[in-house]
Protein backbone atom coordinates (compact mmCIF):
# COMPACT_ATOMS: atom_id res chain seq x y z
CA UNK A 1 0.00 0.00 0.00
CA UNK A 2 1.35 3.31 -1.07
CA UNK A 3 0.24 6.71 -2.08
CA UNK A 4 2.00 9.04 -4.47
CA UNK A 5 1.69 12.59 -5.19
CA UNK A 6 2.14 15.33 -8.25
CA UNK A 7 1.07 18.54 -8.51
CA UNK A 8 1.55 20.32 -11.53
CA UNK A 9 2.10 23.74 -11.94
CA UNK A 10 1.02 24.32 -15.20
CA UNK A 11 -2.80 22.69 -14.59
CA UNK A 12 -2.89 23.46 -10.84
CA UNK A 13 -3.87 19.54 -10.57
CA UNK A 14 -2.90 17.81 -7.49
CA UNK A 15 -2.73 14.02 -8.81
CA UNK A 16 -2.90 11.17 -5.37
CA UNK A 17 -2.11 7.86 -6.77
CA UNK A 18 -3.32 5.49 -4.25
CA UNK A 19 -1.39 1.74 -4.84
CA UNK A 20 -2.71 -1.44 -3.16
CA UNK A 21 -5.56 -1.32 -0.75
CA UNK A 22 -7.50 1.95 -0.10
CA UNK A 23 -8.60 1.67 3.35
CA UNK A 24 -8.39 3.03 7.04
CA UNK A 25 -4.37 1.82 7.52
CA UNK A 26 -4.40 4.90 4.26
CA UNK A 27 -5.71 7.54 6.64
CA UNK A 28 -2.73 9.79 7.76
CA UNK A 29 -0.82 9.02 4.67
CA UNK A 30 -3.77 9.89 2.47
CA UNK A 31 -4.61 13.18 4.52
CA UNK A 32 -1.14 14.23 4.45
CA UNK A 33 -1.54 13.84 0.50
CA UNK A 34 -3.32 16.42 0.25
CA UNK A 35 -2.88 18.83 3.48
CA UNK A 36 0.81 18.79 2.60
CA UNK A 37 0.81 20.60 -0.13
CA UNK A 38 3.03 23.62 -0.69
CA UNK A 39 0.39 25.33 -2.89
CA UNK A 40 -3.30 24.78 -3.13
CA UNK A 41 -4.35 23.50 -5.99
CA UNK A 42 -7.30 23.85 -8.31
CA UNK A 43 -8.20 20.66 -8.46
CA UNK A 44 -7.26 17.16 -7.43
CA UNK A 45 -7.36 13.92 -9.63
CA UNK A 46 -7.31 10.45 -6.87
CA UNK A 47 -5.80 8.05 -9.13
CA UNK A 48 -6.91 4.29 -8.63
CA UNK A 49 -4.99 2.90 -11.30
CA UNK A 50 -3.58 0.21 -8.90
CA UNK A 51 -5.68 0.28 -6.15
CA UNK A 52 -7.53 -3.01 -6.01
CA UNK A 53 -9.84 -2.58 -2.63
CA UNK A 54 -12.08 0.04 -1.43
CA UNK A 55 -13.65 0.08 2.06
CA UNK A 56 -15.95 2.03 3.61
CA UNK A 57 -13.71 4.00 5.28
CA UNK A 58 -11.64 5.13 1.42
CA UNK A 59 -15.25 6.14 0.86
CA UNK A 60 -14.95 8.42 3.93
CA UNK A 61 -11.06 9.42 3.54
CA UNK A 62 -12.95 10.67 -0.07
CA UNK A 63 -15.21 13.04 1.39
CA UNK A 64 -12.65 14.37 3.80
CA UNK A 65 -10.92 15.38 0.46
CA UNK A 66 -14.05 16.85 -0.66
CA UNK A 67 -14.58 19.09 2.41
CA UNK A 68 -11.13 20.23 2.40
CA UNK A 69 -10.57 20.94 -1.48
CA UNK A 70 -13.96 23.27 -1.06
CA UNK A 71 -16.82 21.23 -0.52
CA UNK A 72 -19.73 21.45 -3.44
CA UNK A 73 -17.34 23.96 -5.26
CA UNK A 74 -14.16 21.28 -5.46
CA UNK A 75 -12.98 19.66 -8.70
CA UNK A 76 -12.01 16.22 -8.10
CA UNK A 77 -11.83 13.55 -10.65
CA UNK A 78 -11.57 10.00 -9.53
CA UNK A 79 -9.34 8.50 -12.52
CA UNK A 80 -8.45 4.78 -13.90
CA UNK A 81 -11.30 2.87 -11.53
CA UNK A 82 -11.45 -0.70 -12.00
CA UNK A 83 -14.94 -2.68 -12.54
CA UNK A 84 -15.15 -3.11 -9.00
CA UNK A 85 -14.06 -0.40 -7.69
CA UNK A 86 -15.96 1.85 -9.73
CA UNK A 87 -19.35 -0.33 -8.95
CA UNK A 88 -18.61 0.75 -4.93
CA UNK A 89 -18.62 4.24 -5.90
CA UNK A 90 -21.30 3.99 -8.57
CA UNK A 91 -23.52 2.03 -5.62
CA UNK A 92 -22.65 4.44 -2.66
CA UNK A 93 -23.88 7.63 -5.33
CA UNK A 94 -20.35 8.87 -5.68
CA UNK A 95 -21.10 10.23 -8.85
CA UNK A 96 -23.01 12.47 -7.75
CA UNK A 97 -19.89 13.89 -5.81
CA UNK A 98 -17.23 13.59 -7.84
CA UNK A 99 -16.74 13.29 -11.71
CA UNK A 100 -15.42 9.33 -12.18
CA UNK A 101 -13.47 7.73 -15.03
Amino acid sequence: MGIRTAYSADTGVLTIAVEGRFDFSAHQEFRAAYEGADTKPMSYCVDMKDTNYLDSSALGMLLLLRDHAGGDGAEIVIANCSADVKKILTISNFEQLFTIK
